[in-house]
């Protein structure tokens, strides 16, 4: 019974909170919670964390499996798509307010959004577009992830892309870009460990001279996802199988500093359940982290 006579909230045990990111949870392995497979992602018991699409959600009416996770303890975050905090003009004051109304509707301990921009001039372009690492591109990116954080509840972890093309004359690595970024800001990181396997397999590079360049300790969460192979071009697609060199590279990111918890994307080919905890199991072996069922 609370102090005024009404009843307690039920007694939700929330992961704890990590020491070098104060008031972050620990969140270990999760899967991605879409319509399609939310069955799956509900029945796991062990499931700790979960993200869904901000866009996607109905703030005062959050999916009852949303909202099932949530009571159980695990925690749920708003991940957005079509902020655009890449781009030239300001983000949509609307836009910024419904993320924050999905992490107070779902008690998220955080929300993600893209170094990215979506639309210019008026004009969806549908795909995640790359920011060039310019100065004045850095200096837009930064004055919209200031104006999001500053209408939030929650910390903001903000994920670099995968892309099939960099802009030309850039003025920063990738590493110094996003570092600075974070510096500038205050931000957290989203680090896509399969963005960053698809991007240096596409320039020629190798993906851990990114990892090494990266303030590891900044990072909220990971995600982790399969793709394939087209016109010798690496596509991010989301919808195949984690492939070794991803599985890999986790090993190589935990070796440096273990993040807070590994996330498993699936946004179609979705196969069945055994085949996605085959996954999640491989992804925990890859990361040392528990594995959930």
């Amino acid at each position: 019974m609370a102090a005024d006579g009404t009843a307690s909230p039920p007694d939700v045990s929330d992961p704890p909170a990590l020491p070098g990111l104060p008031g972050m949870p620990d969140l270990g392995v999760g899967l991605g919670w879409r319509p399609e497979i939310a069955g799956f992602v509900g029945a796991l018991p062990g499931l700790r964390f979960t993200e869904v699409v901000a866009e996607s959600v109905h703030p005062a009416h959050p999916a009852p499996g949303l909202r099932e996770l949530r009571g159980r303890g695990a925690a749920v975050v708003p991940h957005g798509v079509k902020l655009s905090l890449g781009g030239a003009e300001p983000v949509a004051a609307e836009r910024v307010a419904h993320l924050a109304a999905c992490a107070e509707a779902l008690g998220a301990p955080l929300v993600s959004e893209h170094v990215a921009f979506v639309r210019a001039g008026g004009i969806e372009a549908g795909h995640l577009l790359p920011v060039p690492r310019t100065r004045a591109a850095l200096d837009a990116l930064t004055a919209n992830v200031r104006r999001t954080q500053a209408e939030l509840p929650v910390p903001l972890a903000v994920e670099p892309i995968a892309a099939l093309f960099d802009w030309p004359d850039a003025e920063y690595t990738e590493g110094d870009f996003l570092t600075e970024l974070l510096d500038r800001t205050g931000a957290l990181l989203l680090l896509d460990v399969a963005n960053v396997h698809a991007n240096a397999r596409n320039r020629g590079e190798d993906p851990l001279d990114l990892i090494d360049r990266l303030p590891l300790e900044r990072v909220a969460y990971c995600h982790v996802a399969g793709g394939v192979e087209r016109g010798g071009r690496y596509h991010d697609t989301h919808t195949a199988a984690v492939p070794h060199e991803v599985l890999d590279l986790i090993g190589e990111v935990c070796a440096r500093r273990r993040p807070p918890g590994f996330l498993l994307e699936r946004d179609g080919g979705y196969p069945p359940t055994g085949e996605l905890q085959a996954e999640l199991d491989a992804i925990a072996a890859a990361s040392g982290l528990p594995t959930i069922t």
